[in-house]
């Protein structure tokens, strides 16, 4: 397919994509709603983020067995309705309820993920593609954040969230009448996964993924903390989150522009010391207020952006079987079963700035690792170092 008869299918699937993304981009409102409509603790707030991706963690199972086996249609319309149903059932439930609901929405938000990667791994270019998605779950997911905090959770509360957030679901299911309704070629994979020896290289790269998304899915989980401790007013932290996901837009539009041009080696030591930078400004937010927290979180959010797509394009590079990429959303979700529980037990025993420096070191060693483990491999290979 040339690129504009490509543009439909790239489109519908990142937004398809966006129904399982909203739940970790909206992450630190939907907790910070949470906590003060119940008043949790952030040891709380972070076993609930747990659960919430225990139940996206085992999407992504369900998703590598039958992903390629069902109608691509009729699973995103199902997941968006059931996304939609779990957001409300969210917004009137507490304990036990409202953990079985965080489950469920992970299990839905998981299957849309999946999907929206599966499609996209097929195309050629995949820093493009992935790029394009990511930009896209960002964008509107910015418009989200820019809105509901005056419109609906001022008025309405968490409650009135979930409901804004499910109806969001609903809307973007109707990508599914543009979806294909399988893969372009016959499943013909007698296995689930690929196999070390056969696709070594996009291993490792998701081994160290999953390192690097757990030390910054942990500072994104209680990103609000230091919002609060910046002392900022509620319009400012509502600007704050939504330029920070514009500006996570726009890495992930400039990765899908110049990333096969970056390459991994030098893409990644780029975002570890934009994170760098990112993770001080934010240190220093309790004096420099707004300014310093804004601008650490809009910098850290732009180059942890452009280190997820770079990892993921070359994980979908190295895996001729196209299969492995669905084990980015488990990733995902691993990581924020295992670091926001953490994170709040973290902040609350040693202070916001050993979390911060948790993050520096997990955020490290993809950067450190890639050259010395793929280095040959990766420069045999130049589009992709």
């Amino acid at each position: 397919m040339a690129g504009m008869q490509r543009f439909p299918l790239v489109l519908s699937a990142s937004l398809a994509s966006t129904i399982g993304g909203v739940p970790f981009n909206t992450l630190p409102v939907v907790l910070g709603t949470l906590g003060g409509a119940l008043g949790l603790s952030a040891t709380a707030l972070g076993d609930l983020a747990g659960t919430l991706f225990a139940g996206y963690f085992a999407g992504t199972l369900l998703a590598l067995v039958f992903i390629d086996r069902l109608d691509w249609r009729w699973v995103t319309g199902v997941a968006a309705v059931g996304t939609a149903v779990a957001y409300a059932l969210s917004g009137v439930a507490q304990g036990v309820a409202l953990s079985g609901a965080l489950a469920l929405l992970g299990l839905f938000a998981a299957l849309m993920t999946a999907l929206g990667l599966r499609v996209l791994a097929q195309l050629p270019n995949k820093e493009q593609a992935f790029g394009f998605r990511q930009s896209t779950e960002l964008w509107l997911t910015a418009a989200v954040l820019f809105a509901l905090p005056p419109l609906v959770i001022a008025p309405f509360g968490y409650p009135g969230l979930a409901l804004a957030l499910g109806g969001m679901a609903l809307l973007l299911g109707l990508s599914a009448f543009a979806l294909p309704r399988g893969p372009d070629a016959p499943t013909t994979h007698t296995r689930l996964l690929p196999g070390w020896q056969e696709s070594r290289l996009a291993w490792v790269v998701l081994l160290f993924f999953f390192i690097y998304l757990a030390g910054n899915i942990g500072l994104w989980a209680f990103l609000g903390t230091y919002a609060d401790h910046a002392s900022m007013s509620p319009a400012q932290s509502g600007l704050a989150f939504a330029v920070l996901k514009v500006l996570g837009g726009v890495a992930a539009a400039t990765v899908a522009i110049v990333g096969s041009r970056l390459g991994l080696l030098r893409g990644q030591w780029t975002a570890l010391v934009g994170v760098s930078v990112g993770l001080l400004l934010l240190h220093s937010a309790a004096t420099t207020g707004f300014l310093g927290f804004a601008s650490g979180a809009w910098i850290w959010e732009f180059f942890f952006t452009v280190g997820c797509i770079l990892q993921t394009a070359t994980i979908a590079r190295f895996d001729g079987s196209q299969r492995l990429v669905v084990l980015v959303p488990a990733a995902f979700a691993a990581s924020s079963m295992i670091a926001p529980p953490i994170a709040g037990r973290l902040l609350e025993q040693a202070g916001p700035d050993a979390l911060l420096w948790v993050t520096f070191a997990l955020a490290a060693m993809p950067a450190v690792a890639y050259p010395l483990l793929l280095g040959p491999a990766l420069r045999a290979r130049p589009s992709i170092a």
